[in-house]
């Protein structure tokens, strides 16, 4: 990965919907730079999907989290693939200290909530979980 396609992930972050055309010139390269790079961002799994971001007050009833994983030994890499590829995870984050990720999770429901923990548990290398539900939010 180069600057360019940390450029394009950036754009893509910002409004995944942007045409190729409109990346293009704005990226400085041709249409079908474009297109391959994110062709190939999709087919090695760095872009693993396109999403869409609501207001918070859409958001509101949904549940969210902080689970906090540790990791066993060599799993890091194959743990975070497949955190990646989880629709409930909204972010991840490496720590350091007793806990290895931080994962931030949205649920629409408890029962649903539930089944997003069980899964997450299930993922082989992930030795332990903490996990804490956000009761609020307070902007700085």
């Amino acid at each position: 990965m180069d600057d360019t396609d940390r450029q394009l992930i950036a754009l893509l972050r910002d409004n995944a919907r942007m045409s190729v055309v409109a990346l293009a010139k704005k990226l400085r390269v041709a249409r079908a730079t474009v297109q391959n790079r994110i062709a190939k961002l999709e087919s090695d799994g760095t872009v693993v999907g396109y999403t869409v971001r609501l207001r918070p007050e859409a958001e509101a009833h949904r549940i969210r989290a902080i689970t906090s994983i540790e990791v066993e030994g060599h799993h890091g890499p194959d743990v975070l693939k497949k955190l990646r590829g989880h629709p409930n995870v909204v972010a991840l984050h490496t720590t350091n200290g007793r806990w290895d990720l931080m994962a931030e999770l949205r649920a629409d429901t408890l029962e649903a909530f539930d089944k997003v923990l069980n899964a997450i548990r299930s993922i082989q290398g992930i030795s332990n979980t903490e996990t804490s539900i956000l009761l609020s939010t307070h902007k700085l």
